[in-house]
């Protein structure tokens, strides 16, 4: 079996006035399947050109990209777009939550675009929210819930169309330590059933929860290494500490 991605000599130039800016110059990178990937730089390091790249969201300037098997490096957009629906799903540092839609809706709506009936949809997320522990949540709206249960909507989502890969961009840069626990842990979750998550980060203590962590400086791949994961404390635990 093929690995998840790899990449060979990723190059991504883009043209600002009358300045070339080279966001990567040269990525060498394999990830196996059911593995955690926390990639890691400062800003200007290329790391969400990276993402964006192995999301299928932008495409290479030179270099092959193969997502299990298929290079997908010069896939047209509409081909992308299909690639993305059944390969991978994303969670944001924003949630991208639809405001004026319920939970429930949220995490059906990427299964609307697919074109699965209604009711295999309304199984299915149900089944993804319950995967995150938001049972019972289901027909409250963002404005009704905090940021981690927001985060937790998103993940659902990303869930739902049973995608191999699961990319997360900043996942809890906008969540208190305990939520961002309890978010890692449903990421180490989603990793024990066989999927992969790779996640940009700034924050070591998030990227320490990872089974491997790459770091970019001036687009190039500086540092990889694999280690042992952390496992997040229970809630207890975060209970007990804020008491």
């Amino acid at each position: 079996m093929p690995p998840l991605i790899e990449m060979r000599a990723i190059e991504r130039t883009y043209v600002m006035g009358d300045n070339l800016v080279r966001a990567l110059r040269g990525v060498d990178l394999t990830i196996e399947q059911g593995a955690s990937i926390a990639i890691m730089g400062t800003s200007g390091s290329g790391k969400s050109t990276l993402m964006n790249i192995m999301g299928c969201l932008d495409q290479p300037t030179k270099g092959n990209y193969l997502l299990h098997g298929r290079d997908v490096a010069r896939l047209s957009r509409a081909q992308l777009a299909d690639v993305r629906g059944r390969m991978i799903g994303f969670v944001f540092q924003s949630f991208n939550l639809l405001s004026r839609t319920s939970a429930l809706e949220n995490v059906e709506m990427p299964l609307m675009y697919q074109g699965v009936g209604a009711g295999e949809r309304h199984r299915r997320a149900m089944a993804a929210l319950e995967r995150v522990n938001l049972k019972g949540r289901e027909d409250h709206h963002p404005n009704q819930l905090s940021g981690g249960q927001q985060q937790r909507v998103a993940i659902a989502r990303a869930l739902v169309t049973e995608a191999p890969v699961i990319m997360a961009d900043e996942p809890t840069g906008n969540l208190d330590t305990k939520t961002s626990y309890e978010v890692m842990a449903i990421l180490q979750g989603i990793v024990a059933q066989g999927k992969t998550v790779i996640l940009v980060t700034h924050e070591s203590d998030i990227a320490a929860y990872a089974q491997r962590v790459i770091t970019l400086r001036d687009g190039l791949i500086i540092d990889d290494r694999k280690q042992t994961p952390l496992t997040p404390p229970p809630p207890e635990k975060h209970d007990q500490e804020a008491a």
